[in-house]
């Protein structure tokens, strides 16, 4: 419209939300996404989303009943909040207190690790969409933490001091917890332990995301993060003490309460094509929220490239035939989808 002046994609990404909200800026047109009918309450599911406690798991007497939760928890929910999962609440609070101190510093600390506006790895926000699609109320800094080799060690940020030592004792403690939660899925669908493992491959890869979400005047009209399945084989998420995070089910928007010391284990689309569609990859997003920022950390495990991945052979019979096809780096179609706003695991579909 003539008189108007539109301000570039690009140019609001190269300036940070966590910057707009400190100069008290209301979130421009890109960032608007609901309107107040989509704002309304949903309920929490704190007595519905299923705890795993993986203690029980490895448990002689108990471990059949812990299975065939796992299992209803998958079918039903895609997701589960798993505790007793063998990395110390010492580390989560430091993993938690490092990003938190990560994000607080000057943005002209922060700006040194930056990235530009069509890559992925480094402080800012996710590549500019599709036209028409809106952008997320939050921040964010992405790295690859495994194999070593795609480390890009300039990215990883030298303040705080304590940022990559904690980094790389966490890293270590979720491939520990990969071969855990892997191991127990495969227990739950009455496969062979490690097959899971043997399609992820010894070099799957594991990059974290640090999310910042800023205070926003306007929690009704934007989200922290937009409506989405993950990509991944599954993402292993580390919340702080405030909700935001919903999950759709049942044509319902749950809010997944915080639990300190649990990890909240989420089905990706490869998953969904691993196990021949019997555990769900559930769509989730994130809320925005007035009177407080809230930080999470994901990992996602995702195979390794250009491996072939599909449905588990023991998932395939007559009653329950073929849904997918076998596929290679589905992560990067499931990227060109989201860009638009969409869906990618039709791609898969037989």
């Amino acid at each position: 419209m003539e008189g108007i002046s539109v301000v570039p994609v690009e140019a609001l990404l190269s300036k940070r939300v966590q910057e707009m909200v400190q100069n008290g800026e209301e979130p421009p047109p890109p960032y608007v996404c609901r309107d107040d009918e989509s704002a309304q309450n949903v309920p929490s599911a704190s007595s519905l989303l299923p705890i795993i406690d993986f203690k029980l798991l490895f448990s002689p007497t108990k471990q059949k009943e812990e299975l065939q939760k796992l299992r209803s928890a998958l079918s039903c929910w895609g997701c589960f909040q798993a505790i007793n999962h063998g990395t110390s609440s010492t580390l989560l609070d430091k993993v938690r207190q490092v990003a938190r101190e990560f994000f607080e510093q000057p943005m002209e600390q922060k700006k040194i690790i930056s990235k530009g506006v069509e890559e992925f790895e480094g402080y800012g926000a996710d590549p500019a969409p599709e036209e028409g699609q809106s952008l997320d109320w939050s921040d964010r800094l992405c790295l690859d933490v495994y194999p070593e080799d795609r480390r890009k060690p300039s990215l990883w940020p030298e303040n705080p001091s304590s940022f990559r030592d904690v980094l790389e004792e966490y890293t270590v403690k979720m491939r520990e917890a990969t071969n855990l939660i892997s191991r127990a899925i495969a227990k739950s669908l009455d496969l062979e332990e490690k097959c899971f493992m043997s399609q992820f491959g010894e070099q799957a890869l594991l990059q974290i995301r640090f999310n910042y979400y800023s205070c926003c005047t306007r929690p009704d009209l934007v989200l922290g993060l937009k409506p989405h399945a993950d990509g991944s084989g599954y993402t292993i998420i580390l919340q702080d003490d405030v909700e935001g995070l919903q999950v759709h089910h049942d044509g319902k928007w749950f809010t997944v309460p915080t639990i300190s010391h649990a990890l909240l284990v989420l089905m990706g689309d490869q998953m969904e094509i691993m196990t021949n569609g019997i555990f769900k990859s559930p769509v989730h997003r994130v809320l925005a929220n007035s009177e407080r920022e809230r930080i999470s950390v994901a990992m996602f495990y995702t195979p390794e490239p250009n491996k072939e991945i599909g449905p588990e052979q023991g998932l395939v019979n007559e009653e329950q035939p073929k849904l997918f096809m076998k596929v290679k780096d589905y992560a990067d179609t499931h990227w060109k989808y989201y860009q638009r706003g969409m869906r990618a695991i039709h791609v898969a579909r037989v």
